[in-house]
């Protein structure tokens, strides 16, 4: 409750106090009224503002990547520079690498390999009895980039490294330790679209196991060259000098070979191969060969019957109508030595195969025939699939099962004979041969 004064309520009732009032009171409103009016013009002013700070972030956000894109060719550009020591990929269990420190190109260190284990059955031998066996199979390779055009490289395998064919083991002799060597070992150059490989290399040509078996390991020099054509056409050219045997006095051993290739895709569906290559061997010395270098080749008082001048063409079509998942491959390879001392001197082979397998549950299935003289080939190079390296009629079933893209299991029957009963040797020419095998393999 306010009580006022009868001095504050005559103080009021004067007109001349009470104009002074109204004015105070109107001199406090005018701001506010001041600040209404201008209320339009300081929010446009408050949207400039915000543009302007909208348009110097883009500048900004502009000038940090293109900063961040000079760092990456700065940092490329030391990769690539030779340094004291490797830069290893971090391996499992390790640290992981902050943001800063990711790599601006991948590791220059590559290593991988694979592992198979198998199951074998021959049956129907009449020569000898049925024979089951497990077998094993590992390989490790590794590479390493030296600089952006030369990388060192190599593999190893097990397997008797006396056997230039194989690199599988069986396992025996009282849980003895498996036995591995050096299988590869290489110096590499790459410029634009041509690769030189020197040393013990990887098979450079378009092959098939008719003529080289997938285990051989050249010890000499390739070059191959590839090129666009354009229009879904591909070529490419191959040269190798192969240094079989060496020896300190009289003449050496060897081949110069060389294949051209060609592919052409008409259509996405649709794709065609061909390669023609040519191999001369220069057989001068064989004292580095053994028993099972010759294989049944016509070998006679130390020396081959044959030399082998061999003429190899492959041809094969791939068609994906049926889907990705289903492709289906046609591969045909015939092989002639006009070297042949006997009229024994060509061979050919055909494969069909239905289905991939390179995803989780992919089925791939294949049926190949294959028909080869004895001096066709020169078998110390040839497919080591059955007993027989040359002088086979031979019919070949495979399935495949893709279980993840690191596990493959593989069911291979091999059913054959001798082709010509004046060069069967120790085999029963009227006998068909039976080779089961299932395989487990798993690759990283």
């Amino acid at each position: 409750m306010i009580v006022r004064s009868s001095a504050s309520r005559s103080h009021l009732r004067h007109p001349a106090r009470r104009v002074l009032l109204v004015a105070a009171l109107l001199a406090s409103a005018l701001p506010t009224v001041a600040h209404a009016q201008s209320q339009g013009e300081v929010i446009a002013e408050l949207r400039a503002q915000i543009e302007s700070l909208r348009v110097e972030q883009a500048r900004s956000n502009q000038r940090i990547a293109e900063l961040e894109t000079t760092l990456e060719k700065v940092a490329a550009t030391q990769a690539s520079a030779p340094s004291a020591a490797p830069v290893l990929a971090a391996s499992a269990g390790s640290p992981l690498p902050t943001a800063a420190a990711k790599p601006a190109s991948p590791p220059r260190l590559a290593i991988s390999g694979d592992i198979r284990v198998r199951y074998e059955g021959n049956f129907s031998d009449r020569d000898i009895p049925d024979r089951n066996r497990g077998v094993m199979r590992a390989r490790l390779r590794a590479s390493y980039a030296v600089n952006p055009w030369l990388t060192i490289g190599g593999q190893l395998a097990t397997g008797d490294p006396n056997d230039p064919n194989t690199t599988d083991i069986t396992l025996t002799r009282f849980d003895d330790k498996l036995t591995a060597s050096l299988d590869q070992v290489y110096i590499r150059a790459k410029f634009g679209s041509l690769q030189i490989d020197a040393g013990k290399i990887g098979q450079p040509f378009t092959r098939t196991e008719l003529v080289w078996d997938g285990d051989v390991s050249p010890q000499g020099i390739s070059a191959a060259y590839a090129m666009s054509l354009g229009s879904g056409a591909n070529l490419k050219a191959t040269a190798m000098y192969f240094i079989v045997d060496e020896v300190a006095a009289g003449p050496d051993s060897g081949m110069l070979g060389g294949q051209l290739g060609f592919d052409y895709s008409p259509s996405r569906d649709l794709k065609l191969e061909l390669a023609a290559g040519y191999y001369d061997y220069s057989l001068g010395s064989v004292a580095g060969g053994d028993a099972g270098d010759f294989r049944s080749n016509l070998f006679q008082n130390g020396r081959y019957v044959s030399d082998f001048n061999l003429l190899d063409v492959i041809a094969a079509v791939s068609w994906q109508g049926l889907g990705q998942k289903w492709p289906v491959r046609i591969v045909g390879d015939y092989v002639k030595n006009f070297g042949a001392a006997t009229s024994q001197d060509s061979g050919f082979g055909v494969d069909l195969i239905v289905g991939r397998a390179n995803k989780p549950h992919d089925w791939r299935f294949t049926y190949g025939y294959a028909q080869v003289d004895t001096d066709a080939v020169l078998a110390a190079y040839s497919h080591d699939n059955t007993n027989i390296a040359t002088n086979y009629l031979q019919h070949t079933l495979a399935v495949d099962y893709t279980v993840n893209p690191n596990l493959l299991l593989n069911a291979t029957l091999y059913h054959y004979t001798p082709k010509s009963r004046l060069n069967a040797g120790s085999n029963d020419p009227a006998d068909w041969l039976n080779r089961f095998r299932l395989n487990a393999v798993v690759t990283f």
